[in-house]
């Protein structure tokens, strides 16, 4: 169902009012030749509405020659941003980015960042956006959990089809995303609700089983069959399985780096507004998953680079799996119970008893 400009402008507004807009502020739209001309022409009617000082950003697409894939997080790493001092120049002196292209893992938004600009990305569709508006219980939530996390040295993630992964913490930051910035030099994506970290490097070892019903992604489909994966020292060394495995491996050889199969961050989905189900409901091209990402008591892992952490492995190959089922524990404690998360009445994480 579409949804209206009215509707859409009301949303942004919200989003950007959280994001602490104000009258005067710079407000940079970064566009590509794929931006939803909806969410644009919204989220500039809404920054005008606030008072802000809006300004437009176009850049020329790249990497279609390099991508198997048009899923904006299938290559990553080079942006239109890359040597471009023109550019950067203009978003460092920006208050507000909004990143209706995507920046995600290049070094460009590093540097943006350190500026104390802030960066919002929105580039799930209308449809998508107005259903998952962000909220302050969503913030409060994700930081909840986030005071858990924040001290645990190790996660354990098991399920019954078989996973049995261990992972050491305390090396990298925590990524804390419920979908809007308020903080000078935070980048956040909405839609949102999830909390990851990075394993210590070399810490991650054991069995991930995917399941039937587990979502790959920029593939966004969901397994068929079960896929067995070995990790050893940080990385996965094995994939076995059916036609789903094949496929997989397919692709991840198509890079041709070994960075590829290293364990990225690790974390939940605390997004009860989120639906597992919702990839059936949309094209192929027209979603990059964000329900799949962050809905309420999945295991969310990825593979690939780990600058966004401040790590050193800079590779184009990011593949996310959301996990259905599975038990995340933190030092022993529960934070997901097979696949649901351990909270307490008031709806904020809490530690099972």
């Amino acid at each position: 169902m579409s949804v209206s400009d009215h509707t859409m402008v009301e949303a942004w507004t919200k989003v950007l009012k959280l994001s602490r807009v104000t009258k005067g502020q710079k407000v940079t739209l970064l566009t590509s030749s794929d931006t939803h001309p909806q969410t644009l022409a919204t989220a500039i009617a809404a920054a005008r509405g606030l008072g802000a000082m809006v300004n437009r950003l176009d850049m020329l697409p790249v990497n279609a020659e390099k991508s198997l894939s048009p899923d904006k997080l299938a290559y990553v790493g080079t942006t239109p941003l890359t040597g471009n001092s023109v550019a950067m120049a203009a978003l460092m002196e920006s208050d507000l980015v909004l990143d209706l292209m995507l920046l995600l893992f290049s070094p460009e938004q590093h540097e943006i960042l350190k500026s104390g600009t802030k960066i919002l990305l929105a580039i799930e569709p209308p449809e998508v956006l107005a259903r998952l508006v962000p909220t302050e219980e969503d913030r409060t939530r994700v930081l909840e959990a986030a005071k858990l996390l924040q001290v645990a040295r190790q996660m354990h993630i098991e399920s019954a089809a078989g996973t049995d992964l261990y992972c050491a913490l305390g090396e990298y930051p925590l990524l804390k995303e419920y979908g809007y910035v308020d903080e000078l030099g935070r980048w956040d994506h909405w839609p949102s609700g999830f909390l990851a970290t990075w394993p210590n490097e070399g810490s991650a070892n054991g069995k991930i089983i995917l399941d039937r019903g587990d979502i790959l992604l920029p593939m966004k489909s969901y397994v068929q069959e079960p896929i067995s994966m070995t990790v050893k020292s940080g990385y996965v060394t094995q994939i076995e399985g059916g036609l789903d495995a094949d496929l997989l491996n397919d692709y991840m050889d198509s890079f041709d780096d070994p960075e590829s199969y290293a364990i990225s961050h690790i974390g939940w989905g605390l997004q009860k507004r989120a639906r597992w189900s919702v990839m059936t409901l949309y094209g192929r091209d027209s979603t990059i998953g964000m329900d799949a990402r962050a809905f309420a008591g999945n295991f969310l892992f990825s593979l690939g680079p780990n600058t966004e952490a401040g790590g050193t492995r800079d590779t184009p190959c990011h593949i996310d799996i959301p996990m259905r089922n599975c038990t995340v524990s933190l030092d022993g404690n529960p934070v997901v119970k097979e696949g649901r998360l351990v909270d307490d009445k008031q709806g904020q994480l809490a530690v099972a008893p």
